[in-house]
C-alpha cells in the first residue's frame, strides 16, 4: 500500500508537533520498524479496552492520572496510544506510516469486538483508521474530529511544494484518508463531541463526521470550551457523555 506521498518530510515537520515524554514504564508496542511507548491501564481483563489516541502537541504523558482513572472507574481498561517520534517512542511522524502502525496498537490492546476506538482532533484520523481496519470493534467516540484531512494538510504544505499536482495530492489523501466512507463501512455506535467555539477544527467536521457515521450514533455540540479546553471546561459532562456511551449503547460482548 503506497503512502509515500503521506510520508513526505514537509507534511511530517508542519502538521505534526512532537514532544519528547517521560513515561517510566511504558507499554511497548512493535511497529516493525520503530517501537512505541504506549501506556495501558488495565482494571480487569474481561472488560472493554478504550484505545485511546491523543491530539496533536500532546503526547501519552498528558492523559496519565485523572483521564484514565475515570474510564477505569467506567469499568473500563484504557490503552493510551503513542505515535511515532512522540513521547518516547522511535522515529519520526509519518503520516502513512502512522496509519500502518494503528494495527500494532489494536492488536497489543486485545480482542477488537472487546475494544472501543477513541480519537482526539488528530487522534480521529488513526481512530477511524482502527474502525475500517478492525469493523467488529464495539465502537467509535471522536472528540473535536477532522472531517476532511486534506483541507487540513493545505493549511500547512502546498502541492507545488511536495512536488506533486493539487489533483495528485487529493487523489493521495482520498485513497488512505477518506473519513466518509470509512465511517460508511463501520457498523458500531459512534460518539461525536465537538465545541460550537472551536477555532482549530471548526465544529462542521463534528456534524460531518456524524453525518457520515452508519450505525447507532450521537452528535453533542459543547456551548462551552473550545478546541483545548473542551474536556477541562465540560469535564462533568464530557465523562457522563462518555459513560452513557459505553454502559448504555454498548452491551456486554457474548462469551
Amino acid at each position: 500500500m503506497p503512502h509515500d506521498l503521506l510520508d513526505h518530510s514537509l507534511i511530517s515537520d508542519r502538521y505534526f508537533f512532537p514532544r519528547p515524554g517521560s513515561l517510566a514504564q511504558p507499554f511497548w508496542v512493535d511497529a516493525g520498524d520503530v517501537r512505541l511507548a504506549c501506556h495501558f491501564h488495565q482494571v480487569d481483563p474481561t472488560a472493554r479496552t478504550l484505545v485511546h489516541f491523543h491530539g496533536n502537541g500532546e503526547i501519552v504523558d498528558d492523559y496519565l492520572g485523572e483521564f484514565v482513572e475515570v474510564v477505569g472507574r467506567l469499568g473500563c481498561n484504557c490503552l493510551l496510544a503513542e505515535y511515532r517520534g512522540y513521547g518516547r517512542s522511535g522515529g519520526e511522524p509519518q503520516l502513512g506510516r502512522m496509519l500502518d502502525d494503528v494495527a500494532a496498537v489494536v492488536r497489543a490492546a486485545g480482542e477488537p469486538r472487546r475494544l472501543v476506538f477513541f480519537g482526539r482532533s488528530v487522534g480521529s484520523i488513526f481512530a477511524i483508521e482502527a474502525a475500517a481496519r478492525f469493523p467488529e470493534a464495539a465502537g467509535l467516540v471522536l472528540e473535536s474530529g477532522i472531517a476532511d484531512v486534506l483541507e487540513r494538510l493545505l493549511l500547512r504544505v502546498t502541492p507545488e511544494e511536495l512536488g506533486v499536482t493539487p489533483g495528485s495530492l487529493a487523489t493521495a489523501v482520498a485513497d488512505r484518508l477518506d473519513h466518509r466512507r470509512k465511517l460508511a463501512c463501520f457498523p458500531g455506535p459512534v460518539l461525536v463531541m465537538h465545541s460550537r467555539h472551536d477555532g482549530l477544527v471548526e465544529v462542521s467536521h463534528g456534524e460531518r463526521l456524524h453525518q457520515w457515521a452508519a450505525g447507532r450514533k450521537r452528535l453533542h455540540i459543547f456551548s462551552r470550551g473550545d478546541h483545548n479546553s473542551i474536556l477541562a471546561v465540560n469535564a462533568p459532562e464530557y465523562f457522563d457523555l462518555l459513560a452513557q456511551f459505553l454502559h448504555a449503547s454498548l452491551s456486554p460482548p457474548a462469551g
